[in-house]
């Protein structure tokens, strides 16, 4: 799910205007490379157009939490652990291995030697703990969710915080061995270390440049000298500018990468943020590829010579209910009934839904979060497309012609949304089939959408997620664990269900990862006896680029490197 998306305007007509002048650069020095055999000297250096759907917000990820930013990110910063390309497995990455303790509390790292960050700076474990207190210490601004998201939705609370979290602490016990302590067990560690947020940041840099000093306010933050122009990981790319007027972030090349270097010499990120004007581009040679892709574009795009890269699904679409059981919240009463919210879940078409508006390779979603997700149950109560027990429900509960505000968003196309305003046309239908009234509300999906769905002014609405890395709590536990105000997001009405809140917490903190499993089943087949929303489907995004890019690996969790990427003539 993104969460803060920061998107530029761009006129339809510049595309036919710079097709002439642009394409120079997309396809620049693609010969430049010296070669080492076998033909390499067509497949190594030139420059990479990619265009993205939004600006990033800034380049230091440990304050990011948007998919355009981690996007960037992951080309320069590293953490000690990744994922491997393709897949949701974890494997090493600055860390050449991990080792556990019994009790599950504490992580011994045995780190890459010969390693530098890209200001010079030595990579070792003095660097990881100085990092990993770096994040535990953070004050201010730094402490608002909107700057930090993934710390906190991971490790909890801050030094100085009224629960300062689960982290102990962090003991560099030789050069190359980094030992973290935590107070209690979670089951999004390891996993949760391979997200961008927790890429490990040159010291010398993030003290030079003030890094943690934000300024301006939550809801408008200001970041740093360092996050805006001086980004220093160990990545196979360096930062080299952004420039915001023109949209376009460059990074290029890190000629003393410890691993295999980068075979680009430059990637040039430019900010499109309408889906048909990056279709367009790319067919004019203005760039080299983009994400996002509508299924309606697939064949043609293919017909075209284009490559679309389709990737694994791990993502969730639901339709969500404001209609929590927790007083004073802005719940539709009626939707506090379950028997309404059964009704509503059993008027939904889903397979039609999935074989008419979602991609080839879509599937009907049961759980809140993907099979291939450890804790997935297949025993989860359904609520197969059934109009006549819809309208049957909605009469025992008084609810026949009950009005429903239904938000859904313009202006963007999601890995598991892709068209909202079909997505909306269709379920709406659906629920007017059996009785319901609905009344639409469109919303501009950064900031307008966002925010009032968060803030439970829909009564139902359209999103999703897709997984940051493969643990159950990172779907379920996002969605409906228990918040410091004694109950689940205000976008599923605030509700609050104790015995949801108790089996998600019970599961993140068993160490044994069979007792685990259980434990995260048996919480699906809560939450969907609750029913606090109505999962949809799992649905497998796109991304394509021209007949000339070649070794760029579709991730489900939309994570490629850059590095393999090589541009054939």
């Amino acid at each position: 799910m993104t969460r803060r998306r920061t998107t530029r305007a761009l006129a339809a007509s510049a595309a036919a205007v710079t097709a002439v002048t642009l394409s120079a650069c997309a396809s620049s020095d693609r010969d430049s490379g010296e070669g080492d055999g076998e033909g390499d000297a067509a497949q190594s250096g030139g420059t990479l157009v990619f265009g993205a759907a939004g600006d990033p917000a800034m380049f230091d990820p440990a304050f990011a939490s948007d998919g355009e930013t981690f996007r960037i990110a992951r080309q320069i910063h590293e953490g000690l652990l990744t994922n491997e390309p393709g897949t949701t497995e974890l494997v090493p990455a600055l860390a050449e291995d991990w080792e556990v303790s019994e009790d599950g509390l504490e992580y011994t790292f045995n780190l890459r030697e010969d390693v530098q960050f890209h200001d010079g700076t030595d990579f070792n474990a003095e660097a990881v703990c100085f990092n990993f207190d770096r994040w535990h210490n953070f004050t201010g601004l730094a402490q608002s969710p909107s700057a930090t998201y993934y710390y906190q939705a991971v490790f909890g609370g801050f030094a100085d915080s009224e629960n300062p979290g689960i982290y102990e602490g962090c003991e560099a016990t030789d050069e190359n061995t980094a030992v973290v302590s935590f107070n209690q067990v979670t089951s999004k560690i390891p996993a949760a270390l391979s997200l961008p947020a927790f890429s490990i940041q040159s010291p010398t840099a993030l003290q030079e440049y003030d890094a943690d000093n934000l300024s301006g306010s939550e809801d408008a933050i200001t970041y740093t000298e360092y996050a805006l122009e001086h980004p220093t990981g160990t990545g196979p790319f360096k930062f080299e500018s952004w420039d915001r007027g023109n949209g376009e972030v460059t990074i290029v090349r890190n000629e003393d990468y410890w691993g295999e270097p980068a075979k680009l010499d430059e990637i040039i990120f430019r900010t499109i943020p309408e889906g048909n004007t990056r279709r367009q581009e790319l067919q004019a040679g203005t760039i080299d590829g983009y994400d996002f892709v509508s299924p309606a574009d697939y064949q043609t795009l293919e017909d075209d010579g284009f490559q679309v890269l389709v990737r694994d699904p791990f993502n969730i679409l639901y339709l969500g209910f404001n209609g929590g059981n927790v007083e004073g919240t802005q719940a539709n009463p009626a939707l506090q009934d379950p028997r309404v919210r059964q009704a509503i879940a059993h008027a939904i078409d889903r397979e039609t839904i999935v074989n008419s508006l979602l991609p080839e390779g879509s599937e009907v979603a049961t759980n809140f979060m993907p099979p291939s997700v450890d804790g997935w149950a297949d025993d989860v109560p359904t609520y197969e497309y059934d109009p006549e027990r819809a309208r049957q429900l909605l009469e025992e509960a008084g609810a026949a012609g009950t009005t429903l505000r239904f938000y859904y968003p313009t202006d963007v196309s999601r890995p598991y949304l892709p068209d909202p305003a079909a997505m909306f046309q269709v379920i709406a239908e659906d629920l007017r089939e059996v009785g319901l009234n609905i009344e639409p509300v469109a919303l501009q999906w950064n900031p307008d959408y966002l925010q009032a769905v968060q803030a439970g002014q829909a009564d139902i609405h359209l999103l999703g997620w897709t997984g940051d890395y493969n643990d159950a709590y990172n779907f379920i536990g996002t969605f409906f664990a228990e918040d410091q105000n004694n109950q689940a997001s205000a976008e599923f009405g605030a509700f609050s269900a104790p015995e949801i809140f108790a089996a998600l917490a019970q599961a993140d903190a068993a160490p044994d990862p069979s007792d685990r499993t259980d434990l995260y089943q048996e919480a699906n087949r809560l939450i969907k006896e609750f029913l606090p929303a109505v999962p949809i489907s799992h649905s497998p995004p796109a991304l394509v680029v021209a007949e000339n890019v070649q070794g760029l690996e579709p991730s489900p969790l939309t994570a490629e490197d850059f590095s393999t990427v090589t541009l054939q003539d």
